[in-house]
């Protein structure tokens, strides 16, 4: 459903503030936590779909029908203004939310052809979403490595990448000047961003109202540490983050134990992601950002997620759109 699969290629105190303004005005609420809490909203879970239906109008259905009230952006030609037109009106029909145009390419590839196709196809996404009503086009902000398009680098780090990924920024929201859709770049463990505070930092220095916060919590867990503390991790992703983010990844993270630290994706609930707290917070953002489920193989594993994610959340007294 996206142009490039991701698996082969990733001020607290004003936050909290602007949360709460936006909260206490935000019509529609389905439940009240404590009062010391916010209240909160219905999540908007989604995934992809197999053999799913070409058919806009059926394929926003059968999203619904399993329980989604979101979804990855379908594969449709920026030239097909008519494709464009009726899987907007579909998805909208049946209040299925599109999550996210996906354009994962190397926008730091060494050639410099490359560098321009690939500026390009994120230019050409960002417009898309604008026009199919998606909430965001998103891309890795890239990689110096020249044999992995998404692998580590030590100036994946440096001032050098983030003057950069500032720069290709700016070029793809000017270029387009979007109405509705934000252009993201996804968290990585070994490129910036690579925390909520290097995402606060790229955040004003590209200055642009249309550059938003993709959230995967997942990404960010490099160390020991944050592997443990990811309740803590969490809360500070959307206490500084929260009224940027636009969409979020859900995956689970577990440690195969061997001479070094190995953390290897898993199915939600098979890892150590504290999903309690990620979907409590999720569901405090008035402007829901939905939850999309990834980087699983077979109809039966995500299904698996699914009932993961939403049996978590009923047992917090959350409810899902």
């Amino acid at each position: 459903m996206q142009t490039l699969s991701r698996r082969t290629f990733l001020g607290r105190s004003l936050s909290a503030a602007l949360f709460a303004t936006a909260a206490g005005a935000a019509p529609g609420f389905l439940a009240s936590a404590a009062p010391n809490r916010r209240p909160t909203l219905a999540i908007r879970l989604g995934g992809p779909l197999f053999n799913a239906p070409s058919d806009p109008n059926a394929l926003a259905k059968a999203h619904r029908d399993l329980g989604y009230a979101a979804a990855y952006c379908p594969n449709i030609s920026l030239q097909d203004a008519a494709a464009i037109n009726t899987t907007r009106e579909a998805f909208a029909r049946h209040g299925v939310v599109i999550s996210e145009v996906g354009r994962w390419v190397n926008l730091l590839d060494a050639r410099a052809e490359k560098r321009s196709e690939h500026l390009k196809t994120v230019t050409d996404g960002l417009a898309l979403a604008d026009e199919v009503g998606a909430l965001c086009c998103v891309d890795i902000a890239g990689s110096f490595n020249e044999t992995i398009w998404y692998g580590p680098h030590p100036d994946n780090l440096s001032p050098r990448f983030f003057d950069a990924a500032v720069e290709n920024a700016r070029k793809i929201i000017d270029a387009v000047k979007p109405k509705r859709a934000k252009f993201c770049y996804e968290m990585m463990g070994w490129a910036l961003p690579d925390s909520a505070d290097s995402c606060l930092r790229m955040l004003k220095a590209v200055d642009r109202p249309a550059f938003g916060v993709h959230l995967d919590p997942c990404n960010l867990v490099n160390s020991p540490r944050l592997f443990y503390r990811n309740t803590d991790l969490l809360n500070e992703c959307f206490d500084k983050l929260g009224r940027w983010i636009v969409s979020c990844h859900a995956k689970d993270l577990a440690w195969e134990v061997e001479m070094n630290v190995h953390f290897r994706e898993v199915i939600p609930g098979r890892g150590q992601l504290d999903y309690a707290t990620y979907l409590r917070r999720l569901a405090e953002l008035p402007h829901q950002p939905p939850l999309m489920l990834e980087h699983l193989s077979t109809a039966a594993e995500y299904d698996e997620a699914r009932q993961h994610i939403q049996r978590v959340g009923h047992g917090a007294g959350l409810a899902f759109a």
